[in-house]
C-alpha cells in the first residue's frame, strides 16, 4: 500500500491548512511547501503526522463503518 500523503490525511480529517497548523503547531507555510512538493518532510515525520491526522478525523470514518 502506498503511504497516504499529509494532504490526503488532512482532507480526510476535514482540516484546512490553517487548522492543521494550529492543532499540530506546524507553520502553515511548511504545510504549504510540503503539499506543493517544494519541501519534503522525512518519512518518519509523514508517518507520525498522518497517524495523528487519522486519529483526529477517525471519528467520522468510524461512524460510517458502524
Amino acid at each position: 500500500a502506498t503511504m497516504k500523503t499529509i494532504k490526503e490525511a488532512r482532507h480526510e480529517a476535514g482540516l484546512s491548512q490553517q487548522k492543521m497548523s494550529d492543532l499540530l503547531k506546524i507553520p502553515k507555510s511548511t504545510i504549504e511547501k510540503w503539499e506543493m512538493g517544494i519541501r519534503k518532510p522525512p518519512e518518519w515525520a509523514v508517518m507520525l503526522i498522518v497517524e495523528k491526522l487519522e486519529s483526529m478525523g477517525g471519528r467520522k470514518t468510524a461512524e460510517k463503518e458502524n
